[in-house]
């Protein structure tokens, strides 16, 4: 009985609610070059077996590097699907050879008058090829 506890160790890198401006999405309100869809962006970039005592940066996942690269979505063209850019986030989140499995959530805090917002979660975990 583990009582709820994770089957492995492991040392989750997070980042939590990265606010951008993304030309995103079908709707045709959201089809405006002008007027950028607002996104909120969830990143967990999970390593398992982590170093016991890190000595420094090279030892752990740097979430600087993912930070900056949503931010940089700021600049690309419109994207249909949040569904891209998730898969896109988990593959720059492989990138780093620590990185075992990565959790990405997209959420459009606008959209609907409503709902608190609307988008998708994406889970990989690292495939045993990679």
């Amino acid at each position: 009985m583990n009582h709820g506890l994770p089957e492995h160790d492991y040392l989750c890198a997070r980042l939590q609610r990265i606010e951008v401006e993304v030309r995103v999405g079908l709707h045709s309100w959201e089809l405006h070059p002008e007027k950028p869809t607002r996104l909120w962006v969830d990143v967990e970039l999970y390593t398992l077996d982590p170093p016991q005592q890190p000595a420094g940066l090279h030892e752990v996942i740097d979430y600087d590097r993912v930070r900056d690269h949503v931010r940089g979505w700021e600049a690309r063209p419109h994207t249909s699907l949040l569904e891209t850019l998730a898969q896109e986030l988990v593959e720059f989140g492989f990138e780093d050879a620590r990185v075992d499995a990565v959790r990405v959530t997209l959420l459009k805090p606008d959209i609907f008058n409503e709902a608190l917002g609307a988008g998708v979660e994406l889970f990989r975990r690292r495939k045993a090829a990679d």
